[in-house]
Formats: structure tokens, sequence, C-alpha cells
């Protein structure tokens, strides 16, 4: 089984951007020909199948509740999906860490080989409209086609992977003193001159910029198998929104994604496990144990309106742990006789 891994590793040893020992994607610890960084080769993590959800019938669940969380990443809990390791080279390359990847790494990874589909947070017809979490707005590359391969798509997905630094108020010719000037066609097909400025900086996100992930996930109660489940319905990355100058002015989601999707995806990348070595887990397993700690911001409700819009501070972490406090009652509730 060793022997027949090994030869695989040779074979599909390569990086997306960066040459780095890789399988299904992700790193594992053999980083030379012949070479195994440890005492055997990790190969359970990276070769195996998912665990598909149990089936749930309509007229099994006797109760339900939708409710919207946030990871946030500085929470000690939440670092073994955070890890900012990756960074961008002189030449803008993305330069990934070769034995541990991050949340962020792993689903960008794929976004950008077409792997996995992303939904625009905002209502393309009004962008003051931020339901995004309803997965109503794909974005799609060509059939057969990714990030690199399709430059419409690439320009529509730029928009969530990175920034455009402010443009330059001086032309080429003020600051090189090259020739700025270029011959254009107006609306009548009269020729005019226009000044060429300098190409604006771009600054793409990486692991460390993104500070939060939220989540919204369905808990129901399933009378067949006599349990209270939940399942993650859609995930979505949150960064700082700043201005031209840098100056943070909020967050903002960058995308959505459906999260059953995520999951073929996340279930062969490993999750770091500060206990033991020898027991790391994917990264959908950290999803399905639920080792994480998040904060509740919104609950089905009759308004559609988040905690925010009613409590502030303190007073709505309060009503975030009166919700979880109402689910586990329910709960606790059936089993009373």
């Amino acid at each position: 089984m060793k022997s027949l891994f090994f030869t695989a590793l040779l074979v599909l040893g390569t990086g997306t951007l960066v040459a780095q020992p890789e399988i299904n994607g992700g790193p594992v610890n053999v980083p030379a020909d012949g070479i195994v960084d440890g005492v055997f080769i990790q190969e359970h993590i990276p070769t195996k199948r998912m665990i598909p959800y149990e089936f749930v019938r309509e007229a099994d669940v006797i109760w339900s509740k939708r409710v919207w969380q946030t990871i946030d990443m500085r929470e000690k809990m939440n670092h073994p999906m955070y890890f900012p390791f990756d960074e961008y080279d002189a030449e803008n390359n993305w330069v990934k860490n070769s034995s541990r990847w991050s949340l962020w790494t792993v689903l960008k990874t794929h976004i950008l080989n077409g792997d996995i589909r992303v939904f625009s947070p905002d209502n393309p017809a009004d962008y003051t409209i931020k339901d995004g979490d309803q997965l109503k707005y794909p974005i799609d590359p060509e059939p057969g086609m990714n990030f690199y391969t399709d430059s419409v798509y690439r320009d529509k997905l730029f928009y969530f992977f990175g920034n455009l630094g402010a443009q330059s108020t001086q032309p080429l010719s003020n600051i090189y003193g090259e020739d700025s000037t270029v011959t254009k066609m107006d609306e009548s097909g009269n020729p005019y001159e226009d000044k060429v400025y300098p190409p604006r900086d771009t600054s793409w996100f990486k692991t460390i910029d993104v500070i939060q992930y939220r989540v919204k996930e369905d808990w129901f109660f399933d009378k067949e198998r006599s349990v209270l489940d939940v399942r993650i319905l859609a995930i979505a990355p949150v960064v700082y929104s700043k201005d031209e100058q840098g100056q943070i002015q909020g967050m903002k989601e960058l995308f959505w994604l459906y999260f059953p999707h995520c999951r073929f995806v996340l279930n062969n990348y490993f999750v770091y496990n500060d206990k033991n070595d020898a027991q790391w887990m994917s990264f959908d397993d950290l999803f399905w144990k639920r080792r994480f700690t998040s904060v509740m911001y919104k609950e089905s409700n009759v308004f559609d309106r988040k905690m925010e819009a009613y409590k502030t501070g303190v007073d709505a972490l309060f009503e975030a742990e009166k919700v979880k406090e109402e689910i586990r009652t329910i709960e606790h509730d059936v089993w009373t006789f």
C-alpha cells in the first residue's frame, strides 16, 4: 500500500502555484524523492473518502432553527484553521506553506482551480442588498475552464480576492519621463489623445487578512434517529473593509460557498492537533465535531434582522447565548417525561 502511495506521490507532487509535495492538492510529509519527514507516510487524511451526511426525511424533522454564526480567527480555539503562513513574493506569486495550510489557503486553491462554486455576497441589481447567504448569485467559469484559463471569470473573481490601490494622479511622463499619451476613439468615432497612467498596485488577500468566517446552519431534531443535529449550509470569509488610505471602515463578506460541496475538498487536508501529532484530523472533521468557537449574530425571525439591529455590545452576546440555551432546552425537553 505504501509503495503505491509513494509512487502516486511522486507523480502528483506538484503545487498549484509553487512546487511542493502534494497529493489531492494538500501537503504531505515527503519533501523530496526517497525522504519521509517522520516515522511513517501520512496517508490517511489525504486519501480518505468523505463520510456522507445521514439522510433526513422532512416528515422526521419535528423542530428546526436556522441561525447564522461568526467564527472569529482571533479566538485561540479557532487558531488550528487560521495559520497565517502564506505570502506573496516580489513577482506576486502565491507562496503556500509546505507542511500546513489554513482554511483560506485550502478554499482559495480549489476556487482558483474551479473545484468550488463561488456565490456573490451582493445582489447584482442592488449592491446595498446583502443576501448572498441565500446562494442565489453564482459566479461560474466557462465549462471546463477555471481562474487561470477563463479571463472573464478571472476578472469577476479579482473583486473577491484582492484590492486595487489608488490611481496615480501623475501620468507616466511626469514620473518616468516616458511617452504618456495614447490615441483613442470617442463614441462618434473621432480620435483624441488620452494620458497614460502607471498601473495601480494590486494587493491580494492572504490568510492573515481573513479575520472571520460566517456560517449559516440549521439545527433540527430528527425523530427517526432521536438526535438533535446541525448542518452547516454555507460559509463566507470576512475581511476588513478599508478605504484608499488603508483606514478600516468595517467588515465585509468576500463571497459565500455552499458548504456540502466544500466538504469534498476539506476532507483531505490536515488540521493541526496540539495534543497529538499522530492524530491530526481533517478540516471536515473539525467542522463535523464542532471543534471551534463561534458567536451567533442572527436567528430566523419575522423581521429577518440581525441581533445588532436591536441589541448592542454585551447585550448582543447575552442575546446570542440566550438563543443557544433555547436550542439546548429543546433537546432537553424532548427527553423529559
